[in-house]
């Protein structure tokens, strides 16, 4: 029976649609990816919804506190807090969505090739990565910030270098788990070369722990936007932004709270919504997430 171009695209598709349905049968997973869709769909539509200019501002209206005309009330220089809260995370989801792909893929392309090559070349790249990650990751970033600039073009490759480096490891421990296999000792004899190995017998062994780690990844990835942004070193005002409306704001939280709740709120329900998500995934996937990686 000849398969029809629907038929081979549902076949194509089916892995992916079991594994969401495996995801949304657990109730972590079915809040999570709820969450984490909202969040997703907000980015793209806000800009269509929100009912105020994000740069706006009032002196007259400095501080207020929430009603029907402001949600969320205003912040100190009289612009609204809902508003920005809406459009708050679409700078952070940008920079990290496109982030965190890029660090999975060349810390898991590495992890996977130190894996396989083994021996001298192995030893002494594990123990490069020990002597990064042995360093505050804030640190390491800042220096590459303040040195080249905060701007979108700086901030997504220092994020995807930094945070790809653990991706390293957790690629090469899923390796050392493959390799001892009698289908890679085939290749072997066979006379694969090692591009051909990883291609063909041990990426396909080892993407299920990689997304669950990308999963993972990007909710870190997140904070530490959030977190640069907060220390002034992330996105430049009047953008809005999570963490640089929580350090604005922080000044008057005894008694204008809601310019900080909100954006902690925000930025801690899509933290919780990709946490749930991945560990939902773990779960579909049958990953122990507890595992450690080898030295």
């Amino acid at each position: 029976m000849t398969l029809t171009t629907a038929d081979r695209k549902y076949t194509m598709f089916s892995p992916v649609l079991t594994v969401l349905r495996d995801v949304l049968a657990r109730p972590s997973g079915a809040i999570g990816l709820t969450l984490v869709t909202a969040h997703l769909v907000l980015a793209l539509i806000s800009p269509l919804i929100v009912p105020y200019d994000f740069k706006a501002t009032n002196s007259s209206m400095m501080l207020t506190g929430p009603d029907m005309a402001h949600w969320l009330g205003t912040d100190h220089m009289g612009r609204d807090v809902f508003t920005r809260v809406l459009l708050g995370g679409r700078e952070a989801l940008l920079v990290t969505g496109i982030a965190t792909p890029i660090a999975v893929t060349w810390g898991g392309f590495m992890g996977i090739f130190f894996g396989l090559a083994g021996g001298r070349i192995d030893e002494v790249m594990m123990r490069i990565v020990d002597a990064f990650l042995s360093l505050p990751w804030i640190l390491k970033m800042l220096v590459l910030i303040v040195t080249f600039g905060t701007g979108v073009e700086v901030l997504i490759p220092t994020l995807a270098f930094f945070y790809g480096i653990p991706v390293i490891r957790i690629a090469r421990a899923a390796t050392h788990d493959v390799i001892a296999r009698d289908f890679v000792s085939a290749a072997r004899a066979r006379g694969h070369g090692r591009m051909t190995i990883i291609w063909r017998e041990l990426l396909p062994n080892v993407l299920d722990t990689l997304m669950v780690e990308g999963a993972m990844r990007w909710s870190w990835m997140l904070l530490a936007f959030s977190s640069l942004s907060f220390l002034g070193f992330g996105v430049s005002p009047p953008t809005p932004d999570w963490g640089l409306m929580i350090a604005d704001a922080r000044g008057f939280m005894s008694f204008a709270p809601w310019g900080v709740l909100g954006p902690v709120v925000a930025l801690s329900s899509l933290i919780i919504g990709i946490n749930l998500t991945a560990d939902a995934l773990a779960k579909a996937l049958g990953i122990d997430r507890a595992q450690k990686a080898p030295v």
